[in-house]
């Protein structure tokens, strides 16, 4: 019994050495694709730097054109938001102008001496 928990364990750590092997490859594998392609992105970079230029450029422009626009719909915004969080308060403010209308109308006005 104890022979099939050491095959098993030489297995696994077979898979282990295989898969680390296979990591290693990979990565070398990869460093030489990347450093034999190198040259060739970064001619892509500097082919594609003036379109990123005027790309860049017209984006400003157009996020500046449209800085008026989102102010006025944050403006818009902001009021909705102050009014429909004010709303359920306007059933108790009138309760408090119809006490204050009745308070006022009780009392007297004070005469002044001119």
């Amino acid at each position: 019994m104890i022979e099939l928990l050491v095959l098993g364990f030489l297995a696994m750590t077979g898979l282990v050495l295989l898969g680390l092997v296979g990591l290693f490859v990979g990565v070398f594998v990869k460093a030489v694709v990347w450093l034999v392609l190198l040259p060739f992105r970064l001619l892509a970079w500097l082919l594609a730097l003036p379109f990123l230029v005027v790309g860049g450029t017209v984006a400003l422009i157009v996020g500046l054109l449209m800085l008026p626009i989102i102010a006025i719909v944050l403006a818009v915004g902001l009021l909705a938001a102050i009014v429909s969080l004010f709303t359920p308060l306007l059933p108790f403010l009138f309760i408090a102008f119809v006490v204050w209308l009745i308070v006022k109308a009780g009392s007297r006005p004070v005469a002044v001496r001119s």
